[in-house]
């Protein structure tokens, strides 16, 4: 799975039985991944502990997380093809529980089967993420919407633009897989942070 970043195009809507709100955004300075140092904190004044591990129980999703940051070329990490079941964190941006989105990554499959995030399409709005963190705490995320671009129009601003609120993106591949390996899009759950 490669994200790149590329300019926004409309995007096609997966079919769900409904969409919930949007939460508000502000714009981002810059259509690139955001950098630390940002100021985004957890509600209570203090920044929030990475992520250890993701549950999605609509989906079975029961993976543990691992941070990344980017490759050489400016696409985002990944995690290796040899652990099909490992998210990956980009531990650029906010941790989730943070102001702003952050964002964590999955493979759809790999050459052996189903990978972590094998069923990410399947989620419906309305449906439950929590993720634990380092600090032994749980955060808990309602997902508002799900997306499909092609990855040469990665949604950048969508993606990582600031936000007013915690938010999560969770991205996986999709579309049709091309003779080089490679998925021609890529999946996106936007969720909003449920009160704790």
């Amino acid at each position: 799975m490669v994200i790149g970043h590329g300019s926004d195009h409309p995007p096609v809507r997966i079919n769900t039985s409904q969409q919930l709100p949007a939460t508000p955004a502000t714009s981002a300075t810059s259509a690139t991944p955001k950098t630390p140092g940002t100021g985004a904190v957890q509600p209570t004044g203090h920044p929030a502990a990475p992520p250890v591990h993701l549950t999605i129980p609509g989906i079975g999703v029961d993976a543990p997380v691992e941070a990344g940051g980017l490759n050489a070329d400016g696409t985002v990490e990944v995690p290796p093809l040899d652990r099909p079941g490992q998210v990956d964190w980009y531990r650029e941006g906010p941790a989730p529980g943070e102001t702003g989105p952050a964002v964590l990554l999955g493979h759809l499959d790999t050459h052996k089967g189903p990978a972590v995030f094998s069923r990410l399409r399947d989620l419906k709005p309305g449906d439950r993420i929590d993720i634990r963190r380092q600090d032994g705490s749980t955060v808990s995320f309602r997902v508002r919407e799900l997306q499909q671009f092609p990855k040469a129009d990665f949604p950048t601003e969508l993606v990582y633009g600031n936000t007013t609120t915690p938010q999560l993106r969770l991205i996986t591949c999709g579309g049709s897989l091309g003779g080089n390996g490679h998925y021609s899009d890529n999946i996106i759950v936007l969720a909003d942070q449920l009160p704790s």
